[in-house]
C-alpha cells in the first residue's frame, strides 16, 4: 500500500511522528548519563526503574480511553501532555523538576501509543497492515540512527535549545492533529457508549481489562512475547557489557600499510549503527518478502533468529563475524516488529481494539524488567552461560508460540 494512497490522517502522523522520534533519540540515550552526572549513577539507576511503571499504567489507560472517547482525543491528549512536559523540562530550575518532566513525557507517549496503533488498524485493511506498520517503524528508526549522533553534540552543549525545539515540534504536531486528523472510532464502538460519569467510565475500563486478562490466548501471546523480547533487548543490555569488556581491539580494514583499528567500545558502536541502518533499509522489503507468511511462522522465525544470533555472539570475537551475527539477530527483530501490531489488530474485537493495543505493551514493559537480569548475573556466570540463558528464553518463546496458535486455531473453529 503506497504512502500516496494513505488516508490524510496517516500521512500527517507519519511526518509528525518521524520528526518527534528524531528529536526523541537526540535526548533519550543520554538522559541516564545526565541524571548520573547530577545525582550519581546508583541513584540514576534507581530513578530509571520508575518511568516504565508510569508508562505501563498510562498505556493501559490510554488504550481504554481510546475505545471510550475516541482515537483522536487521546492522541491529542498525549501530544499536548508531552508538549507541556518538554516546556517544563526546558524551563526547569532543578533536577527534581527535570525528573518529573521526564516521567510526564513518557506518560504522554504512553497515552498516545495505543490510540495511534488503533487508528492504523481502523483505517487500513487487514492485508495491508503489516506494510503500514513497517513504514511507521522505518520512520521511527531513521530517528534512532541519526538521533544519537546528533545528541552527542546537541544534548550536552545545547540542551535547553533542544528541549525547546522538542516542545515546539510537538506543539505544531498537536495543532496538526486537531486540524487535519479525523476520528476513526468504529461505529460499533460508538453504539456501545453512553453518557456516563468519569468514575463509572474508569470502572468500566478496568472491567474491560479484566476480561482481556482472562483471555487465555491473549495471555499466552503476552507470555510468549516476553520471552521473545529477552534476546532482542540484549542489544542495549548485556551485549555492550560483553563486547566492550570481552572483545579485544582489532583491525577493521588495512590498506597500504595503514589500518583502521577499533576498540571494544568502538566495535559496539559499529554494531549498534549497523543494527539501526539495517532497520531503515530493509524493514519494508523484509515485510514485503514475508507478507504471505502465516503470523505463527513469522513469530517462530523471529525468535529463532534473534535467539540464535545473540547466542552466536559469544562463539567468536572476530569483528567481521560479529557483523554477520548482528545481521542475523537484527533480522529476527525486524521480521517481528510489524507482525506484532497486525496480529493484535486482527485478533482484538473492534470495540476493544484500543484496550488490546494498550495491554499488548505489557510484554515490552515486563520484558524491560526481566531482560536486565542477564547483566546482573554476568557478575557470577561466564559469558557463554549468559548467552545460553538468552537462547533458552528464545526457545521457550518458540514453544509458547506453537501452543498459542494451536489454541487460537481451535478457538476460531
Amino acid at each position: 500500500m503506497p504512502v500516496r494512497l494513505w488516508n490524510t490522517s496517516l500521512k500527517v502522523r507519519l511526518i509528525g511522528e518521524a520528526l518527534f522520534n528524531l528529536l526523541f533519540w537526540i535526548y533519550f540515550p543520554f538522559i541516564t548519563v545526565y541524571f548520573g552526572a547530577a545525582l550519581g549513577n546508583h541513584i540514576a539507576g534507581l530513578l530509571m526503574i520508575v518511568p516504565p511503571l508510569f508508562s505501563m499504567i498510562g498505556t493501559l489507560l490510554g488504550g481504554a480511553m481510546a475505545d471510550r472517547l475516541g482515537r483522536r482525543p487521546v492522541m491529542l491528549l498525549g501530544a499536548v501532555l508531552q508538549t507541556a512536559m518538554f516546556t517544563w523540562f526546558a524551563a526547569s530550575p532543578s533536577h527534581l523538576m527535570d525528573y518529573i518532566a521526564f516521567i510526564g513525557i513518557g506518560l504522554g507517549g504512553a497515552f498516545y501509543s495505543p490510540a495511534s496503533s488503533a487508528m492504523v488498524a481502523d483505517l487500513v485493511p487487514a492485508q495491508n497492515r503489516r506494510q503500514v506498520f513497517a513504514t511507521f517503524t522505518t520512520a521511527n528508526n531513521i530517528g534512532a540512527v541519526l538521533g544519537p549522533a546528533l545528541g552527542a553534540i546537541f544534548f550536552f552543549q545545547y540542551r535547553q535549545q533542544l528541549l525547546w525545539t522538542c516542545a515546539l515540534v510537538l506543539l505544531l504536531y498537536s495543532i496538526a492533529i486537531s486540524i487535519m486528523v479525523r476520528e476513526t472510532w468504529p461505529d460499533s464502538t460508538k453504539r456501545r457508549e453512553g453518557s456516563t460519569s468519569v468514575s463509572r467510565m474508569i470502572t468500566e475500563q478496568w472491567k474491560g481489562y479484566g476480561l482481556i486478562f482472562r483471555d487465555k490466548v491473549f495471555l499466552l501471546y503476552i507470555l510468549a512475547g516476553i520471552f521473545a523480547l529477552v534476546p532482542i533487548m540484549q542489544l542495549d543490555l548485556y551485549l555492550p557489557v560483553y563486547v566492550i569488556h570481552e572483545i579485544p581491539a582489532q583491525t577493521l580494514i588495512a590498506w597500504n600499510g595503514d589500518s583502521l583499528t577499533l576498540s571494544g567500545t568502538e566495535i559496539f558502536g559499529w554494531i549498534l549503527g549497523l543494527n539501526g541502518l539495517l532497520f531503515v533499509l530493509f524493514i519494508l522489503p523484509v515485510t514485503k518478502w514475508f507478507g504471505n507468511w502465516k503470523e505463527r511462522n513469522v513469530f517462530i522465525l523471529s525468535s529463532l533468529l534473534s535467539g540464535a544470533g545473540t547466542f552466536a555472539v559469544g562463539l567468536n570475537s572476530n569483528i567481521w563475524y560479529l557483523f554477520i551475527v548482528t545481521i542475523m539477530f537484527t533480522f529476527g527483530e525486524m521480521v517481528r516488529s510489524p507482525v506484532t501490531q497486525s496480529f493484535i489488530s486482527g485478533y482484538a474485537p473492534e470495540h476493544a481494539r484500543g484496550q488490546y493495543m494498550g495491554a499488548n505493551s505489557l510484554q515490552f514493559t515486563i520484558g524491560k524488567f526481566l531482560a536486565p537480569v542477564t547483566v546482573f548475573l554476568s557478575g557470577w556466570v561466564p559469558p557463554m552461560g549468559i548467552f545460553s540463558i538468552i537462547f533458552v528464553c528464545s526457545f521457550i518463546s518458540i514453544l509458547l508460540y506453537i501452543q498459542l496458535f494451536r489454541m487460537y486455531s481451535c478457538s476460531r473453529k
